[in-house]
């Protein structure tokens, strides 16, 4: 019993770091009022460029780098043809993604089925040597303690910072941001940039240490959790974190309930992720009060400078 709970517990922590990295990344983006639906898209981008790298290099930290930029610069795609050619938000993400998925195909076509070694563990010392809490929770890699210090860092950002007032300032009115003299577009652009790079992050770290191995369709359909644990956290950054993490944990659902014992189809619980997303999803859509409290004003509504 002692070993499949922390199996879960050490678990949950890594596969949770995937869907924080890209849903923070989202999050922040939305703040703005920009609605990329092209996060799967830009993950698998991450995941590819970033094993690549390392498969070539060796270098964990150049594999997260060429991940992060990678994605960055197909979000920059999204940035620009959405703010500067006024295009939909929702068909240019659609676009964005189905052309990410494509592109990490023809990026890692030539390393399907090949591994590299994993992102090594952290030794935390006497902490990892602990009965029962020294494996289940001081025996990660450096990505899954950086994680909670990425969101700590973007929720004390977006709440007690200027720079985080003008972020939600943009996503409520960028008519009255405009006219107070906060550069709009700008603040958008960097806000996707951003959020693409923290996918790039997730996608990089699933196929370098998660995995550590590269396989077409890899990221199978995270990307589209991260933006619903947007939705799910009603747009509040630790309630977004804490979804990624239930969900983490949910996708350790197969093996762990195998490990209690109980004989229940793998194929319901492989896909029990992305059906307990959709229940979610259409709970928190009988609430419009709910979502219309704490979304931003103008997400995905298209802005354009009036001089």
């Amino acid at each position: 019993m002692n070993d499949t709970l922390v199996f879960i517990l050490s678990g949950t922590l890594a596969a949770t770091v995937p869907l924080l990295y890209a849903a923070l990344g989202e999050l922040v983006a939305e703040k703005t009022g920009m609605l990329n639906l092209g996060v799967e898209g830009m993950m698998a981008v991450g995941a590819a460029s970033g094993f690549v790298t390392v498969a070539l290099t060796g270098s964990h930290a150049l594999g997260f780098a060429a991940g992060a930029g990678a994605a960055m610069l197909v979000s920059t795609l999204f940035a620009v043809v959405t703010l500067f050619f006024y295009a939909n938000q929702v068909a240019t993400g659609l676009a964005i993604g189905v052309f990410g998925l494509w592109l990490s195909a023809a990026i890692g076509k030539a390393y399907e089925g090949t591994t590299v070694n994993a992102l090594a563990k952290l030794d935390l010392g006497f902490l990892s040597d602990l009965p029962f809490f020294g494996p289940a929770l001081f025996q990660q890699d450096i990505m899954v303690y950086g994680s909670l210090v990425v969101a700590a860092a973007l929720w004390w950002m977006l709440a007690r910072t200027k720079v985080g007032l003008v972020i939600r300032a943009v996503g409520e009115s960028p008519v009255a941001a405009h006219a107070l003299g906060y550069r709009v577009r700008l603040i958008r652009f960097a806000a996707v940039a951003f959020g693409g790079a923290m996918a790039g992050i997730g996608g990089a770290y699933l196929s370098t240490a998660y995995t550590a191995l590269w396989a077409d369709g890899m990221v199978a359909g995270r990307g589209w959790i991260a933006v619903a644990l947007v939705v799910f956290g009603s747009w509040i950054l630790p309630r977004v974190a804490a979804g990624a993490y239930l969900f983490g944990a949910i996708s350790l659902l197969e093996l762990s309930i195998q490990g209690f014992g109980f004989n229940v189809p793998s194929q319901l619980l492989s896909a029990s992720p992305y059906i307990i997303t959709i229940v979610v999803l259409a709970l928190i859509s009988r609430n419009p009060a709910l979502i219309h409290l704490n979304s931003p004003m103008s997400l995905g509504q298209p802005w354009k400078p009036s001089h």
